[in-house]
């Protein structure tokens, strides 16, 4: 298993591959069929699959804080897809250089003198260069030149609708963790390390492991009841606030988990989060003894979720709907971000 970043730390190792390109953002079901189709033709041609990527994503790159949010990170993404078959990814920078690339220079640098590619399987609706020629089209014939095969993906539906990204965007906002996990093929988690920070949460009585984010659109924000996994292979229920701790100010977002009826120091540990249940959005209080009697209202909301799922055989307890929000009919919702509707992206596959 190798990660290559940028063309020009492919070595002659590197050539002659079974390739496929995209941004893979959630390795979902749909990613997963389409390793599975590279994986065919990798066996059949002896030769390994190269899976390449784009950092930032292109839509990142030219739309900025107004791209879609990720579903994972690209440490996450990559061992995703070494996971599902991958030998190699090549990292391309996405930058002024990359974009510039007419279709056909793209195809000569990248696929034919970097990769010496094989095989490459693209989606038949694949555009790429600074031209807007490049396409399956152009692929096809420059392979029938060069001597590579090309072939389109091959739609993944579950229940009839095509699986992608932005899917699994909507199902997030919108509080249906149960789904999602189907598309995905996997529980959606948050993982990170855990860190100290201003340590406000002692100070009401609810200590907090806070893992911060990246400074990119978040796919979740708000209040969660949760399942955290910690490096020993516990689970712990609990609750958790993704977003900017409006009450606080906070200018980076931060994941901060509260465990219900643990003791410990799980300072500089990893930890993984799985949401299950949305109860609210992020709350801008007045004062901290506000913050302090939500915050009570939002455990004993958790804890109400969690024991109705007790004795049903899930691995997970995943919500396929918000908590109901009986129980903060008063809260104000501050500016919540995820909603289904700026969720949705139906681009990036």
């Amino acid at each position: 298993m190798r990660v290559i970043r940028g063309l020009h730390n492919l070595t002659p190792a590197d050539r002659g591959c079974v390739a496929t390109i995209g941004n893979f953002d959630g390795v979902h079901r749909g990613h997963q069929a389409i390793l599975q189709q590279c994986r065919e033709h990798a066996a059949r041609l002896h030769a390994p699959l190269t899976v390449v990527v784009f950092e930032p994503q292109p839509r990142e790159f030219f739309a900025g804080e107004q791209a879609p949010p990720r579903l994972t990170r690209l440490r996450e993404k990559v061992r995703l897809l070494m996971d599902h078959g991958a030998e190699r990814v090549l990292c391309l920078p996405f930058n002024d250089a990359l974009r510039s690339l007419t279709g056909r220079e793209f195809i000569d640098q990248v696929l034919i003198e970097g990769l010496g590619v094989k095989h490459l399987v693209v989606g038949d609706d694949f555009r790429f260069g600074c031209d807007r020629r490049g396409g399956f089209t152009l692929l096809e014939a420059v392979g029938r030149e060069q001597g590579f095969g090309v072939e389109h993906t091959r739609t993944f539906t579950i229940d009839g609708e095509r699986v992608s990204s932005s899917r699994v965007r909507t199902l997030l906002a919108s509080g249906n963790f149960h789904a999602a996990a189907t598309l995905l093929g996997r529980v959606y988690s948050l993982s990170g390390r855990v860190v100290r920070d201003q340590q406000l949460g002692r100070t009401i009585g609810v200590p907090t492991a806070n893992l911060p984010l990246l400074p990119q659109p978040l796919t979740l924000r708000g209040v969660f009841a949760v399942v955290a996994e910690l490096e020993d292979g516990t689970r712990h229920p609990g609750v958790a606030n993704v977003g900017f701790r409006p009450t606080v100010g906070s200018e980076r977002p931060t994941l901060e988990v509260h465990l219900f009826d643990f003791e410990g120091d799980l300072y500089g540990k990893r930890c993984t989060v799985y949401p299950c249940a949305r109860l609210r959005g992020e709350i801008k209080f007045d004062d901290f003894d506000a913050l302090k009697a939500q915050i009570e209202r939002d455990q004993a909301s958790a804890r109400r979720y969690f024991a109705d799922y007790h004795g049903v055989d899930d691995p997970l307890p995943l919500a396929s709907a918000p908590r109901p929000l009986s129980d903060n009919a008063h809260a104000k919702p501050f500016s919540d971000s995820t909603s289904a509707s700026n969720a949705a992206d139906a681009n990036d596959g």
